[in-house]
């Protein structure tokens, strides 16, 4: 059977996890994105520090070295929408996490298909209700490449379109402050007293 594989980790924590402002930029991004656990964000930056340190040894290398093994990278990262078709390696040193967590299903899904909430559209995916092509993704991390992105649909079971459009068609119940309320209590009292004074 051969020797167990003990893969490693896909994820490293920050060198100081509890730093206030590290911690509040990281639950901005876990509410923006919709995360579930710290671990995804922590993924993401790990996935991040890996490609710019491919492009960090690619500046280094020498020009023919170079020219062999940039475009494979940069094709890369456009397919997946990362960089534009003609972006330098300037262009992915520049990149930040954000960029990274856009590409996923859950966030683009939330964008495309109109949820009111990245937490909504996590459910969809997981719930099976979203389909990419002719195949159901339920992973909300999945990475959606450019050629994907335009075959992004509901299942043809769900009826989350028809809830959506409901919530949609409900209009908002306007309520009147207290405040308005006994102003306008006010003044229709001291017209009415008029009214009578004047009729006297």
């Amino acid at each position: 059977m051969g020797d167990p594989k003990y893969p490693r980790k896909v994820w490293r924590k920050p060198k100081r996890p509890l730093n206030y402002e590290l911690k509040m930029d990281e639950l901005k991004i876990l509410g923006t994105f919709g995360l579930r656990t710290k671990r995804e964000l922590w993924k993401a930056h790990t996935e991040l520090s890996r490609v710019r340190h491919q492009a960090r040894s690619l500046l280094a290398l020498g020009q023919e070295v170079r020219a062999e093994k940039e475009p494979i990278l940069m094709k890369s990262l456009a397919r997946i929408g990362l960089v534009s078709g003609d972006a330098t390696l300037d262009d992915v040193l520049n990149l930040n996490a954000n960029d990274l967590l856009s590409r996923r299903l859950q966030t683009i899904v939330t964008k495309k298909l109109g949820f009111k909430t990245p937490y909504q559209a996590r459910q969809a995916v997981i719930h099976g209700h979203i389909m990419i092509g002719e195949r159901k993704v339920n992973i909300p991390s999945y990475t959606v490449t450019v050629e994907e992105e335009g075959s992004i649909h509901f299942s043809p079971e769900s009826k989350i379109p028809e809830i959506l459009e409901k919530t949609k068609s409900e209009k908002p119940v306007v309520v009147a402050n207290t405040e308005e309320s006994e102003e306008s209590g006010v003044k229709d009292g001291t017209e009415e007293s008029e009214k009578e004074k004047s009729t006297e």
